[in-house]
């Protein structure tokens, strides 16, 4: 049997730093929203036990360190599944973006090698999972838009928004998000309440990576000056991306924008919670 899924990339509207936790991590309150730009992963049931991954991107490793590898060896733990399978990534989301390429895989992964393998695997099973392989794997099991605590892991689905379109700008590099948060030098997580963070739409990785990459600033400002509603940094970057009212005027920005040497711009519509199960569940393709 052969199964084929979606991936999709996400912008986070908000992202909170609450300060850094005693474990090394960092506590954050963010707001996950999934949007149409994605990656597609091709799964097959082989007859060993082995897992292959393959990609048509030669700059992605494709062993142990990939994700993909990480939450497959996992799921496998922690169900007690005996078969194998072959992955294929076609990649469409930049790596080091802030989109959350390499968890949306993971997550996709999770999914379908939940179906391929027949395993009873609900996505609540598989949130610990989930949560083990990355900060932001959990997301992906739910798509839309959701709440972010913890690390990231802890989801709470928020009420989908009516559809949104956004401007994408790819710049030709990307950011360690390590590099990021040491820039930022949060305090240490002291006690306090959460209320009222997210009165505004805010990135506060945004000034570190400004800090590191000044040319951030100034992608930001050209979306403004495109007719963006608001710009911000989606995670620690490197993408850029621009609020617009409407589609027209997404397209218009994106095409006074094509001509830029220093970013990509990309057009780009958020993905509903519903819209996600239906196009990021496993279909079968044979």
């Amino acid at each position: 049997m052969t199964l084929a899924l979606e991936a999709f990339a996400k912008v986070n509207r908000r992202l909170v730093v609450l300060g850094k936790r005693p474990d090394g991590y960092h506590e954050l309150d963010t707001i996950y929203q999934t949007i149409d730009l994605a990656d597609r992963l091709t799964l097959e049931a082989t007859e060993d036990d082995d897992l292959r991954l393959t990609t048509d991107d030669p700059a992605l490793p494709v062993d142990e360190s990939n994700l993909i590898v990480k939450a497959a060896r996992s799921l496998k733990d922690r169900f007690g599944a005996s078969r194998g399978a072959s992955i294929h990534l076609s990649k469409k989301i930049p790596k080091g973006g802030g989109l959350g390429g390499g968890s949306a895989d993971a997550a996709a992964a999770l999914h379908g090698l939940a179906a391929l393998w027949e395993l009873p695997a609900s996505p609540e099973a598989l949130q610990p999972v989930a949560a083990a392989v990355g900060s932001d794997v959990a997301f992906f099991l739910h798509g839309g838009r959701a709440r972010g605590t913890g690390r990231g892991e802890k989801i709470e689905p928020l009420p989908d928004a009516p559809d949104e379109w956004i401007v994408l700008l790819f710049p030709a590099f990307g950011m360690a998000t390590p590099d990021v948060y040491r820039t930022l030098d949060a305090p240490p997580l002291a006690p306090r309440g959460a209320s009222g963070v997210f009165a505004r739409d805010r990135n506060d990785l945004e000034a570190a990576a400004e800090r590191l990459r000044p040319e951030l600033r100034t992608l930001r400002e050209a979306l403004l000056s495109a007719g963006a509603i608001a710009a911000r940094l989606s995670g620690s970057g490197s993408t850029v991306f621009g609020l617009f009212g409407n589609e027209a005027e997404a397209r218009l920005s994106a095409s006074l924008l094509e001509g830029r040497k220093d970013a990509r711009p990309v057009v780009a519509r958020t993905v509903s919670r519903a819209e996600f199960r239906r196009r990021a569940l496993p279909q079968s393709v044979r």
